[in-house]
């Protein structure tokens, strides 16, 4: 597998301003006929990443019928996808969160109930974390 590390920089993405998030993709030995998993390195409050910051995007899914039903193969990932399409893919996740699936089901709650409360600080404190570790 080889890897590629990304740095975003996230403006007006779900309360993230300013942050900055590390992320790699690793693409395994069969891309582009099976998809590349992306995982945040920098710690990151997002209802579709997980806490141990996996990215949770239908994109990013193995090819083919979903077995629990939620998204049409076209959604899934397609050898035509590229990293571009992937970043664009998700950047708009970011900015706008699945609540339906989420892959933290602890910050879905919190976007759910209380955007502007716990999961606006939960938000805050990663991206001053990121801040100060954007150059590390």
């Amino acid at each position: 597998m080889t890897g590629q590390s990304s740095l975003l920089l996230r403006k007006q993405l779900a309360g993230n301003e300013g942050g900055f998030f590390k992320a790699t993709l690793t693409f395994p030995r069969n891309y582009p006929l099976r998809p590349p998993k992306m995982k945040f390195i920098t710690e990151i409050w997002h209802p579709n990443v997980a806490k141990n910051g996996d990215v949770c995007i239908s994109i990013l899914h193995e090819p083919g019928e979903d077995k629990y039903g939620y998204e049409k193969p076209e959604e899934r990932w397609l050898p035509i996808h590229t990293v571009e399409t992937i970043m664009i893919s998700v950047i708009s996740m970011l900015a706008d969160p699945n609540g339906d699936s989420p892959a933290n089901v602890d910050a879905a709650k919190e976007w759910r109930e209380d955007p502007k409360g716990v999961f606006k600080k939960k938000v805050a404190r990663c991206v001053r974390r990121s801040q100060e570790m954007a150059y590390d």
